[in-house]
């Protein structure tokens, strides 16, 4: 039997596991990967791959391809994953040094755009030749599909649909630099800066933690909302209606039949219901297969996508 292996690397953590043709997971590990730098990702990309070699091993012979799902700008063509921060570009030949050291060839792509690679083969692309998939997490990027081919951009960076303003506005700075973008409401780091923010103006149960680097819960958010805490129900109402501007916008834009929502933030449901009640039917007439949840696992879309990426699909 052909098997594929895939590769996330994600903010956190670092899964590796073998995909088949028909998108089943036969086996995988998990890997912390902390915060890190271009250079240092791949090098833990590879000891954690010679771990799992070591431990894990192949189902029964060696993958006939690679495929890695990469945070930042990557061009899958030449294989170089181009950077992870805006302000500093460090280009690395990582397919190559990969397919060069392991012996197996090796494909690299953009997570989120891994992961619409996997909705497109083994997801809603199987009725669909023109969707979004928009990816809610940590942050907020889309994958775009018309007419079966996923757009890319002249420099990679399509789909980079957090840093647009939404209609919500709270007075909160973004990263990027601008205010009010619809990753800095509705992403998992939007819920926590949100939350400092608002903090004082709505009284809260909500466990808002003092330690740097930690951010608040979004199971707790949205468990304290459905009780009626006054700060919870302000954070999931200011995010549904970004994330409901935002789908708005783009189904404007490329015209798709079907919306495809995945990431942390929305998998449960729960914000998935906020959101179809803020969607004006005149502007979603045309999407005729919904905003849907993708049937993907949620938690291993990331790591299908590699398998697609290492289908080369």
């Amino acid at each position: 039997m052909e098997t594929y292996l895939g590769l996330d690397l994600g903010g956190t953590k670092l899964l590796i596991g073998e995909v088949d043709s028909h998108g089943n997971i036969l086996r995988y590990k998990k890997y912390d990967s902390g915060y890190f730098n271009q250079q240092a990702a791949s090098e833990i990309i590879k000891s954690s791959l010679d771990d799992y070699i070591r431990t894990v091993g192949w189902c029964d012979q060696k993958p006939v391809g690679m495929g890695v799902g990469l945070i930042g700008r990557v061009d899958p063509n030449q294989g170089i994953w181009l950077q992870i921060d805006p302000s500093r570009t460090q280009p690395i030949a990582l397919a190559k040094e990969l397919s060069d050291i392991y012996g197996i060839p090796c494909h690299i792509d953009n997570d989120v755009k891994s992961a619409t690679r996997a909705e497109r083969v083994w997801g809603f692309g199987q009725i669909s030749k023109n969707f979004i998939y928009i990816n809610v997490g940590t942050g907020i990027a889309v994958g775009t599909v018309i007419n079966g081919r996923q757009i890319r951009g002249s420099h990679f960076n399509a789909g980079e649909v957090g840093h647009v303003r939404v209609g919500v506005n709270l007075g909160i700075k973004c990263g990027c630099g601008r205010m009010d973008c619809v990753e800095a409401i509705a992403a998992g780091i939007g819920f926590d800066n949100c939350a400092r923010l608002l903090r004082n103006r709505y009284e809260t149960n909500l466990h808002i933690p003092a330690e740097k680097g930690e951010r608040v819960l979004i199971s707790e958010v949205f468990a304290l909302s459905q009780k009626g805490d006054p700060l919870c129900v302000a954070l999931v109402e200011n995010a549904s209606e970004a994330l409901a501007n935002l789908i708005m916008n783009l189904v404007r834009v490329t015209d798709p039949d079907t919306v495809v929502l995945g990431g942390g933030i929305v998998f449960d449901g729960y914000i998935h219901e906020k959101i179809l009640e803020k969607l004006h039917p005149t502007t979603m007439r045309f999407v005729t297969n919904g905003v849907v949840i993708t049937k993907l696992n949620p938690g291993f879309i990331g790591l299908l996508g590699a398998g697609a990426v290492a289908m080369n699909m």
